[in-house]
């Protein structure tokens, strides 16, 4: 019997034995998620800056890591889709909730949440991993149109930075999927 046992798990530390299909994309790998390099953060408001992760061009998702340093508001938004969302350092609320994010937490944004993000004053850096789905539908407190964010703003904006602080434009392209 322990002559079976081993040999069912013996496999499972043989590698698959296929080539992946030749139309597969690339995994994305990124060994400094938080980068230490400040010309990665990309700036998208006064405070707030975003970290590329994976830009998924055919699926039309981004993620990233959002920063807000001292206090910091990310203007009101809407999304038909869900996002999902995990903090890794500091604390933010949503002006339209009573919960607030902190840590550890992960927050879940249903298709239809429109809500503005606020990191109060006595929180010196809050960063917070963000997968999108669709589009962030920027609006007024009364929901008029005041803008957007899709994944293909979200490439411009790199693009534009990156440029900008030396990095190339090209540096983005390794996110893109």
């Amino acid at each position: 019997m322990k002559q079976k046992m081993a040999q069912i798990h013996e496999p499972r530390t043989l590698p698959y034995q296929h080539a992946n299909p030749p139309e597969a994309l690339a995994d994305i790998v990124v060994n400094d998620a938080i980068p230490t390099d400040e010309r990665v953060w990309v700036p998208q408001a006064e405070n707030v800056w975003f970290r590329p992760l994976c830009l998924n061009i055919s699926q039309g998702y981004w993620t990233n890591l959002l920063r807000v340093r001292r206090a910091g508001v990310l203007a009101c938004h809407r999304h038909p889709q869900p996002v999902h969302g995990f903090v890794l350092k500091g604390r933010w609320r949503y002006l339209e909730h009573d919960w607030e994010a902190t840590e550890g937490s992960y927050v879940f944004e249903p298709p239809g949440e429109t809500h503005t993000l606020f990191v109060p004053p006595d929180v010196e850096e809050m960063i917070t991993f963000f997968q999108v789905n669709g589009v962030m539908y920027y609006t007024d407190p009364w929901g008029n149109n005041t803008g957007y964010e899709d994944v293909f703003t979200k490439v411009a904006m790199c693009r534009a930075h990156y440029s900008k602080v030396g990095l190339d434009e090209c540096y983005v392209d390794q996110f893109i999927r």
